[in-house]
Order: C-alpha cells, then sequence, then structure tokens
C-alpha cells in the first residue's frame, strides 16, 4: 500500500513530508488470537480505503508524521554520536544490565488467565444460534469484541461497524450487555481467589495470580493449578479461558496469547528458558510497548527483544532512562514478582480500575450524564467484587473531532458507591461542557484494601 503524504512543520524549521505507512496500519489491523490465516493486506487496504478522508484518519495520519518528525530528529542525534560516546553508553548500560540481572527471582509461579472473546462468549453461551455466525458486540459506530468466526474476516475488537460490515458483510451485531458481562466476570474471580486471596484483576476479563504458595502447600504445579482453574472457570461459567505460566507477571501476560483460545502455555522457570523464550519476542507482543514506542524502536533496527541489548548503547543515547530501563527489563525477561505491598496511607499497589464505552457522537447534557450514570454503576459493581474503596476518581473523553481530554479530582474521602462515583464525576464533567464526545470513561485509583 502506498504511503500517504503528509507535510508538518516541528516549529523548529523541520518538515517532514513523507509518513512511512498508513496512519491506519496499527489502529485496527494489529492481529488477535483467531486471525491467523486471515490476508492482512486486504485488511489493511479496506480499513484504509473506508477510513480515508474521516476526523480519526486526518488526526492518525497528523500523529504518524509527528512520529516521523521524531524518528528524523532521533536519527540526526545519532548520526552525531562518536564511537567513543557509544562505548561510554555501552558500558554504564552493561553496568545496569549487571544490576538488573541480580534482581532476578525464578521461584514464583505466576499466571495470567485471559478470558476468549469474553464479551462475545458470554453472548454465544445465552445465545447457541450464534456460534457458528460471524458476530460483533457492539454497533456500526464501535465493536467491543468479535467472535472467533468473525476474526477469520479480519474483525477485531475497537473496530468502527461500518468497517467490520466492509470485511463481513454478513456480520450479526448484537448489543452490549454490561450486566451479564460484570456478573460473569464476579464468577470468574470468585474461582481465581480460591487459588491467589490477592489475585490481581487488570480488567473484567484478565487478572493475574501468584500461585506459588498454592503451588507448594499442595504440593502440584503450576501448569496444573492452570488446568485446574480453566476446569473450574467453564464448569462455573460456561466460558473458556487461556492462561500463561511463567516466574512474573509479565512473562505469564505473554504466554496467556500463545495458546488461544481455551489453552494454556508455559515457560519454565529456568535462566536458559527465559532467555531463548525473550531473544525471539517480538517487541509489539511485549505488555506496555504502544505502535508510536513499536515503529520508533523499529526505525532503529529494533523488532525484537534481542534487538533491544544489540542496540542498548544507541538506545541510551536517544532515550530517557526510565525508557532505557523498561527496555533493558524486557530484553532481559524480567518483570514483577510480587504483588504490591500497601502504602503508608494503606492504599494497595492495583494502580487502578476504569471502565470506559465508545459511541455514536452525543453532546446533550442530560444524554452525556445518563451515559455517566451507567459507567458509574459498572464501576461500582467492578470495585465491589474485589472490595475496593478510591479516592481519585478521573474522567476520560473524546471529542467528536478525536481530542482527548482528561480530569481528575482527589476526594476527601474513600468511595465505592454508583451515587458518590457519579457525584463527583458530574462535577468532573460539568466542567467540560458544552462538549460533543463519542468515548467516555471512568477510572478510580488511590485505593484502600477494603470496603
Amino acid at each position: 500500500m502506498a504511503a500517504d503524504m503528509v507535510k508538518l512543520d516541528d516549529g523548529k524549521g523541520l518538515q517532514v513530508t513523507e509518513v512511512h505507512s498508513s496512519p491506519m496500519d496499527t489502529v485496527f489491523t494489529n492481529f488477535k488470537a483467531g486471525m491467523e490465516g486471515v490476508d492482512k493486506e486486504k485488511v489493511k487496504a479496506i480499513v484504509h480505503d473506508m477510513s480515508k478522508g474521516s476526523d480519526h484518519f486526518k488526526n492518525e495520519q497528523r500523529k504518524a508524521a509527528a512520529t516521523d518528525v521524531r524518528i528524523h530528529r532521533m536519527k540526526q542525534a545519532a548520526a552525531r554520536l562518536t564511537a567513543d560516546q557509544l562505548a561510554g553508553f555501552e558500558r554504564a548500560v552493561d553496568a545496569q544490565v549487571c544490576e538488573l540481572n541480580a534482581t532476578r527471582d525464578l521461584s514464583r509461579t505466576w499466571l495470567h488467565v485471559d478470558m476468549d472473546a469474553f464479551f462475545a462468549a458470554v453472548e454465544e453461551r445465552d445465545r447457541p444460534d450464534l456460534k457458528a455466525k460471524p458476530f460483533a458486540v457492539g454497533g456500526i459506530g464501535m465493536i467491543s469484541t468479535a467472535n472467533y468466526v468473525a476474526r477469520r474476516y479480519g474483525v477485531r475488537s475497537a473496530m468502527p461497524g461500518f468497517i467490520a460490515l466492509k470485511l463481513c458483510p454478513q456480520l450479526i451485531f448484537v448489543k452490549s450487555n454490561f450486566d451479564k458481562y460484570s456478573k460473569a466476570s464476579a464468577q470468574t474471580r470468585a474461582v481465581f481467589r480460591d487459588y491467589d486471596p490477592e489475585f490481581e484483576a487488570g480488567s473484567m476479563d484478565e487478572a493475574y495470580l501468584d500461585v506459588t504458595e498454592y503451588v507448594r502447600l499442595h504440593g502440584t504445579t503450576g501448569p496444573e493449578v492452570a488446568a485446574l482453574i480453566r476446569q473450574r472457570v467453564q464448569q462455573e461459567t460456561g466460558l473458556t479461558c487461556s492462561v500463561g505460566i511463567a516466574p512474573n507477571r509479565m512473562l505469564a501476560k505473554v504466554c496467556s496469547d500463545r495458546n488461544k483460545p481455551n489453552g494454556q502455555y508455559e515457560l519454565p522457570s529456568t535462566l536458559a528458558a527465559v532467555r531463548q523464550f525473550v531473544a525471539a519476542l517480538e517487541i509489539r507482543k511485549v505488555p506496555g510497548v504502544g505502535k508510536v514506542t513499536e515503529r520508533i524502536l523499529s526505525a532503529f533496527g529494533v523488532h525484537v527483544a534481542a534487538d533491544l541489548h544489540t542496540h542498548r548503547a544507541l538506545l541510551a543515547a536517544l532515550f530517557s532512562p526510565v525508557s532505557l530501563d523498561f527496555f533493558m527489563r524486557i530484553a532481559l525477561g524480567l518483570g514483577s514478582t510480587r504483588h504490591s505491598d500497601p502504602g503508608p496511607d494503606g492504599s494497595v499497589g492495583r494502580k487502578g480500575m476504569s471502565c470506559e464505552r465508545t459511541f455514536r457522537n452525543m453532546s446533550e447534557p442530560r444524554d452525556l450524564e445518563a451515559k455517566l450514570g451507567e459507567l458509574a454503576e459498572h464501576l461500582a459493581a467492578d470495585m465491589a467484587s474485589e472490595d475496593l474503596k478510591g479516592r481519585t476518581l478521573t474522567l476520560k473523553l473524546k471529542c467528536s473531532n478525536f481530542e482527548l481530554r482528561t480530569r481528575a479530582m482527589t476526594l476527601p474521602k474513600y468511595i465505592h458507591t454508583a451515587s458518590d462515583i457519579l457525584a463527583a464525576a458530574l462535577k468532573l464533567l460539568q466542567a467540560e461542557l458544552p462538549i460533543e464526545v463519542r468515548l467516555m470513561g471512568l477510572r478510580m485509583s488511590s485505593f484502600l484494601e477494603q470496603v
């Protein structure tokens, strides 16, 4: 596909007139489990043609061009580096790598449980007639998820419904029912607690479990626990899940995607196994690496985790110390091995809990308030499932022109009820009116451990 041409001035005299790939290449076309065998180029072409000229496409063009400017300036900086400077950076990074290696802990057993096509699976469970048909949860504006039949056509979550229909004309839309999804999620969490009372829910359909103590006390293994959890989740909910087993959280999450759906994958807890696994790990598969970072790293020859170590001197010269530390941890296969300890104020380690919805453009205050009420109800239900109270509430709004706005407030007391959440959220919304939005989200953070 030909590149789109965009002219962007960085404000310092530099103009970039070429975007090296379509801005839509990674927005709706990153492939998920169940999309093996799909003609990627055909999907990209359809997404490109259906999106071109839209506000979203133009916004992605601007962001892609801005990334080109950043890459260009970084390459200019790289060209000015001397051999002695690079050697100095390499020595410094090597010392840092030695320190990081000393923190490695291979004694823990972590599981990442990921429900398979969660929203769609709930609908299939309740409507068996849908199982053999391509369908998506959502509508013409936006899709929340697609079943595995639809994924074979290139249909996936976070894709506008009108594009999905072009890919799969026989696609069926099913209206979302978050009450059902919340109930199913609560059932899965009840199972997880039996194996790790302190499990951490990454979202409604995923969780991290440290089963080290369970394995020790019951004389079992990580794969055996994973199989038992999968069996119990299916018995309790009628749904399937996939599980990754590894010595840390990051690797467990990567592993959970290796044998989907309804499967499990174990990375043995040995240094040799971790090094071999990580060496070939594609950068885009690493949690926390977004499309912009992936594109920048690719411009400097970094495509798999092993490349991060190969180019460590250059990365040290071009990126911040925080980014470099993140990259080296990826290269070494290091990740968190413990649940976060409560802070001095009693807040738990979970960073936050959020929910958001995409919909047709909306501007009427009463409609926005009603949507905010729905979000408050769902957020309160999710918090109740983990016995949490929160003190910091953030409102996220995406305008009809795709501008992203956030407002946050720290409350005088910890809250957990839908009414309290809504009352605080309405204050945040009022400060943004009038506004036309297509996405709204709420996030609670600064948690106490128990309600």
